[in-house]
């Protein structure tokens, strides 16, 4: 158990991570937007790219990677952002809506499954779509940065009052059950991309995922992996993979 010291030095640390997350041009949140014109390149053969932002962010954070991505010839209307709420629950809520939101995603696009890129907080959603809400048929690629998936102690100082907070902590139920078992289930390829001074995720090696491609990024504050270039190649040669 955390004194009362460390919970206040913790809740410091998160609140100053994840309250200036990168002002980056957001895309589309909520619904999936229509297409924005042809793509190039090998279209078709690509899987559309569904983002996921982390906790107390929004779609704008993928800023960076998006136009990577585009520069890689994806088009707008292959690459899409779901925003949400991230004070819900991950069970309960946000990954019934992420699964509403592929779908849609996959109506637009007449793509049979998805990419999914996930930052932080984000990796525990799309985890329990994947693993326990039906996800599995529909992901072909799954990507975490920086994701607390065996929980991070950070979460501690704020899951009195936050659900989010409470999903995040080390041994929670949502963390507990996307850990048991197979932590990379089906046919899903599964990479993570994690360093060994995010200031978030305590302790660093949370992110690695047995069965999945684990890459260390260096030292790299947590949402410094959102537009650190190296990354991004990592993250763009494992969705050509």
């Amino acid at each position: 158990m955390l004194t009362v010291r460390q919970r206040l030095l913790a809740l410091l640390t998160l609140c100053l991570a994840l309250l200036v997350a990168p002002a980056l041009p957001a895309q589309a949140s909520g619904a999936p937007a229509g297409p924005a014109g042809a793509s190039s390149g090998e279209a078709g053969a690509r899987n559309p790219v569904v983002f996921v932002h982390g906790y107390n962010a929004d779609p704008g954070v993928w800023g960076s990677l998006r136009e990577d991505l585009r520069a890689d010839g994806y088009a707008d209307s292959e690459l899409f952002s779901f925003g949400y709420d991230t004070h819900q629950s991950v069970n309960e809520v946000l990954s019934g809506r992420l699964a509403a939101y592929v779908a849609e995603v996959r109506r637009q696009t007449g793509a049979a499954r998805v990419d999914l890129v996930a930052h932080s907080f984000g990796s525990l959603v799309t985890r329990w779509y994947v693993k326990f809400g039906g996800g599995g048929p529909y992901v072909d690629r799954w990507v975490s940065l920086a994701g607390p998936n065996r929980g991070t102690s950070t979460a501690w100082a704020c899951a009195l009052w936050d659900q989010a907070c409470r999903d995040m902590t080390p041994g929670s139920y949502v963390v507990k059950n996307l850990n048991s078992g197979d932590e990379t289930p089906g046919t899903v390829r599964y990479a993570t991309f994690w360093s060994n001074c995010d200031e978030v995720i305590n302790p660093d090696d949370s992110v690695p995922l047995t069965g999945a491609a684990n890459t260390p990024v260096g030292c790299l504050k947590h949402n410094d992996l959102l537009g650190d270039d190296p990354t991004s190649a990592g993250v763009r040669a494992f969705l050509r993979s």
